[in-house]
C-alpha cells in the first residue's frame, strides 16, 4: 500500500461511509441506546471503551446516561502526585546548577551522565498524566482536561518548572465542567501561563503584549474581532501580574502596574486585568469561540452555525460548562449516525485508548510517552501557543505508517511478550539499529526521527492478539463493532479466531477513526 494511497483511503473512508451505516440501527425508542450509539458516546467521551463498558449502556436511557456521565467528574486526580510539588523554583535552580557542575567536573577527567532534576521532573510529570488517563474510572474528566490544556496552552519546554504545570493541570481538572469565567480568571493568574506568555516581563515601563494577544486571538474572541490598539490596552491592564521567584506562586506587583486610562473594545477606564476579562466575557464572540471549539472536539469539524449560535447565547448567560456539554452531547448532530467515525483519533486517543482496550499492563509509562511524542502529541508540550491543530492534521503518509507500527508493536506485546513484564516490545529485526539510534540521540530523542518499517508487512505481524479480561469471551462480531466505528477498509474474515480479528481490526485504517 503506497503511503499516499493509505492516507486517501483513511480520509475518504469516513466520508464515503457516512452515506450508509455499517451496523443497522433498527427500530428503537427515541431515547434508548443500542450498542452502536453507546459505543459512539463512549468513543467521544472516554478512552478505549471495552465491550463490557459499551454493553452496560446498551438499552439505557440516553439522556439519563449523559447526565450520569457529567455528574461523575472528579475534581482531583486519582493517581498519587509526584513528590516534588513543594519544591520552589529557587531550590530547583540550585539543584539544576549542581547537577550541571557535577556533569562538567566528572570523575578522573571523565564526564558523568547526570540526570538533571528539571528534565527528570518533566519526564515524571508526563508519565504521571498518562498514568492518570489509564487509571481513572472517569476518563471523560481527562478528556476535558486535555481539551483545556490544548486551549490554554503552556509548554514544559519553556516553563521549565514542573510544579507549576502540575498545578495548572489540576486547575483544568477542577474546572473541567465547572465555570469558564472562573477558569479564565484563574488562567490569567496561573504561574505556568505567566511564564509561558511572558507575563512576568509585563511591566508599566515596557508592556509585553504576548498574553494579551493570545487572550484575544485564541482564548476568547478569535481573529478579526479586535484591533492592535485593543491588544496594547489589554497588555497595559495586566502589567504587574507576576510570580514570586522563590515560591513560584502568583503575585500582583502594584508598583509595576500601569494605572492610567485605557480604551478597550470601545470602553474607557482605568482598567486592570479583571476588568479586561469582564469585558471579554460580555462579548458574544467569547462564548461562540468556546462552543465552536468544543463542537469540533466532540461532534464534527463542520460546526452547524445555527446550533452554535443558540448554544453560545445560552452559554454566555452564566458560562457554566456542564449544561453546555449536556446540550452538545444531546444534540441531534452528535447523535446522528452519520457522525460516527467522522473524526480522527488523536495520538492520545489512539495509544491510551488501545492500551485500555487491550488491558495491557504498562508499569513504565515512558514508553507510551515516547510513542505520543513520535506521533506529535507530547503531553505538556503542545507545538505552539495555538496547540495541536487536530482533525486531519493528525494523519499524513508518514504518521499513518508510524501509527500502524506502534499498533503492531502492541499486538505483538499481547502475543509474545510476558504479560507480567508490562508492555515490553517484542524483538524486531531492526531493534538493534533502533537502540543504537536511541543511544546516539540521547534521552531527549525525538521519536519522529525514527522511520516506520515499510519493508515488513504491518498487517500480518503477529497472527493474533492474546485477549485479556477486557476482550476475552466476546464473539468476533461484537469485537468488530467495539473496535471499528465503520466498516473495515480491508476485508476481515469473521470466521477467524477472536485474537486474529482483534489484530486485523487494530491494524485496519478504520481503527484510526472515532
Amino acid at each position: 500500500m503506497a503511503p499516499q494511497i493509505g492516507r486517501r483511503r483513511l480520509m475518504g473512508g469516513a466520508a464515503a461511509l457516512s452515506a450508509g451505516l455499517w451496523f443497522p440501527i433498527g427500530t428503537r425508542a427515541a431515547t434508548a441506546m443500542d450498542f452502536d450509539e453507546a459505543r459512539h458516546l463512549l468513543s467521544r467521551t472516554t478512552f478505549g471503551a471495552t465491550p463490557a463498558e459499551i454493553g452496560a449502556l446498551e438499552a439505557q436511557d440516553y439522556a439519563a446516561t449523559v447526565d450520569r456521565l457529567l455528574a461523575s467528574t472528579p475534581r482531583t486526580a486519582l493517581t498519587e502526585p509526584p513528590g516534588w510539588l513543594s519544591e520552589g523554583p529557587a531550590q530547583l535552580r540550585r539543584r539544576q546548577q549542581e547537577a550541571q557542575a557535577e556533569s562538567k567536573t566528572g570523575v578522573d577527567g571523565k564526564k558523568l551522565e547526570v540526570v538533571r532534576p528539571v528534565e527528570q521532573q518533566g519526564r515524571e510529570l508526563r508519565n504521571w498524566w498518562v498514568e492518570e488517563m489509564l487509571a481513572t474510572d472517569q476518563p471523560f474528566t481527562e478528556r476535558m482536561v486535555l481539551f483545556w490544556h490544548n486551549h490554554f496552552t503552556s509548554s514544559f519546554l519553556k516553563v521549565r518548572y514542573a510544579p507549576s504545570l502540575f498545578r495548572q493541570n489540576a486547575l483544568f481538572r477542577r474546572e473541567a465542567v465547572g465555570n469558564f469565567a472562573t477558569l479564565l480568571r484563574a488562567v490569567a493568574r496561573d504561574p505556568a501561563m505567566l511564564i509561558y506568555l511572558d507575563g512576568t516581563r509585563n511591566v508599566a515601563r515596557q508592556p509585553n503584549e504576548n498574553f494579551a494577544r493570545e487572550l484575544l486571538e485564541l482564548f476568547t474572541l478569535g481573529e478579526g474581532h479586535y484591533s492592535e490598539a485593543d491588544i496594547k490596552a489589554a497588555a497595559r491592564a495586566f502589567t504587574g501580574w507576576s510570580i514570586d521567584r522563590e515560591t513560584g506562586h502568583f503575585v500582583n506587583r502594584e508598583q509595576a502596574h500601569d494605572g492610567g486610562e485605557k480604551t478597550f473594545l470601545g470602553q474607557t477606564g482605568r482598567f486592570g486585568g479583571d476588568d479586561i476579562i469582564a469585558i471579554l466575557l460580555k462579548h458574544p464572540r467569547t462564548a461562540e469561540t468556546i462552543v465552536e471549539k468544543l463542537w469540533r472536539e466532540f461532534v464534527s469539524l463542520a460546526p452547524d452555525r445555527a446550533t452554535i449560535g443558540k448554544l453560545a447565547a445560552s452559554f454566555r448567560k452564566d458560562y457554566e460548562i456542564r449544561p453546555l456539554m449536556r446540550a452538545i452531547l444531546l444534540s441531534a448532530q452528535f447523535r446522528d449516525p452519520a457522525s460516527r467515525g467522522a473524526l480522527i483519533k488523536s495520538p492520545i486517543d489512539l495509544i491510551v485508548g488501545s492500551v485500555r482496550l487491550l488491558g495491557l499492563p504498562v508499569p513504565e509509562k515512558t514508553q507510551l510517552v515516547r510513542m505520543l511524542q513520535g506521533l506529535g502529541q507530547m503531553p505538556f508540550d503542545p507545538p505552539n501557543v495555538k496547540g495541536w491543530a487536530g482533525g486531519e492534521s493528525w494523519i499524513s503518509s508518514y504518521t499513518l505508517l508510524l501509527r500502524q507500527q506502534f499498533l503492531r508493536r502492541m499486538v505483538e506485546a499481547t502475543t509474545v511478550a510476558p504479560m507480567e513484564g508490562g508492555m515490553a516490545l517484542a524483538d524486531r529485526p531492526n531493534r538493534r539499529a533502533e537502540r543504537k539510534q536511541q543511544m546516539a540521540a540521547g534521552e531527549g530523542m525525538q521519536m519522529a526521527e525514527q522511520r516506520p518499517v515499510e519493508g515488513r508487512s504491518l498487517r500480518n505481524a503477529g497472527n493474533e492478539a492474546r485477549l485479556g479480561p477486557t476482550l476475552a469471551g466476546v464473539d468476533t462480531s461484537a469485537l468488530l463493532r467495539t473496535l471499528l466505528p465503520r466498516a473495515p477498509i480491508n476485508v476481515i474474515d469473521p470466521s477467524l479466531s477472536p485474537g486474529g480479528v482483534v489484530a486485523l481490526a487494530m491494524l485496519d485504517t478504520a481503527f484510526q477513526l472515532k
